[in-house]
């Protein structure tokens, strides 16, 4: 059960935009910290209270940390299908995905974490909002924040203007930002789960063998030929959004996303610069730290 009232975050800095390279080298540069953490099993030395975000993805669990400074000190991720579309389809297996991780993070830290802010995609019912906060309380984790997930992103961002695109395994979020407030949120039911089912249909491979070979790095430029229709679909969803705003940068994260090419569709379907930071799939994760207001 809840223990308290959450806090809806929409903190969001205000510095230059990211296609400024000073500022796309920061945001890089925390992203590649935060990789680098989770791959090596270790901690940074940190100042202040510790800050813990949960991120229940389509395709991945992350379990972020960062210090006072929003600086990233530790990680830890697990590949999982206990969440469909923003949804907990296996509500003992994400909990128990959420326990793991959370040990295996205390035992790098060498401390106790009980708080953490988690994240949701826009459009999400109030009732899935509850189950997702269940799952992480059931893991011994105090719900303090929830966020929507392209706010989070624009945390790590650091933008003020623009529209945040968070490409999911089975949903796609859009922000707007406008002098560094949230004015418009949606959710689309797609992104890499529709990919794989696109490639699945194509190669005729089961589900779980089309997922395999379209994380194959050896293979992405065949495979993103094959689903590049479905990039031009999620391109063309976003540009009836965000056509009545004034945008002119489209900001991409999420694991789907990964793609060499994928922002190159994006501004050409939209018309739009589009911009794609290192490692997009942990933004979103560590956004959702650094709004755990402790």
């Amino acid at each position: 059960m809840l223990r308290k009232k959450w806090r809806l975050g929409t903190n969001i800095r205000k510095i230059a935009k990211i296609g400024d390279s000073v500022e796309l080298k920061n945001c890089n540069q925390l992203i590649e910290e935060f990789s680098e953490l989770i791959k090596n099993k270790r901690c940074n030395h940190y100042e202040g209270e510790l800050k813990v975000g949960v991120d229940l993805g389509t395709a991945n669990i992350v379990l972020s940390v960062v210090d006072s400074n929003n600086k990233p000190i530790a990680g830890a991720m697990y590949p999982s299908s206990v969440v469909k579309d923003g949804i907990v389809v296996d509500y003992i297996g994400a909990t128990r995905v959420v326990r793991e991780l959370k040990d295996k993070v205390e035992e790098i830290i060498g401390i106790p974490i009980t708080k953490a802010a988690i994240a949701i995609p826009p459009g999400i019912t109030k009732g899935n909002t509850k189950v997702i906060a269940n799952v992480v309380e059931s893991a011994d984790l105090e719900v303090i924040n929830v966020i929507d997930e392209p706010t989070a992103a624009s945390c790590v961002l650091g933008i003020s203007d623009g529209a945040v695109v968070d490409v999911g395994g089975g949903t796609t979020g859009i922000s707007i930002i406008k002098d560094g407030k949230v004015v418009f949120t949606a959710d689309e039911p797609t992104g890499g789960t529709h990919m794989t089912l696109v490639l699945a249909g194509f190669m005729k491979k089961t589900f779980e063998e089309a997922e395999k070979v379209k994380k194959d790095k050896a293979q992405e430029r065949d495979v993103f030929t094959i689903v590049k229709p479905v990039v031009e679909k999620m391109a063309s969803i976003v540009n009836k959004y965000i056509k009545e705003y004034d945008v002119d940068t489209i900001y991409v994260v999420g694991g789907a996303c990964c793609f060499s090419e994928f922002e190159k569709i994006f501004t050409r379907e939209t018309k739009i610069n589009t911009i794609k930071p290192i490692d997009p799939l942990l933004v979103t994760p560590l956004g959702i730290a650094m709004n755990c207001n402790i």
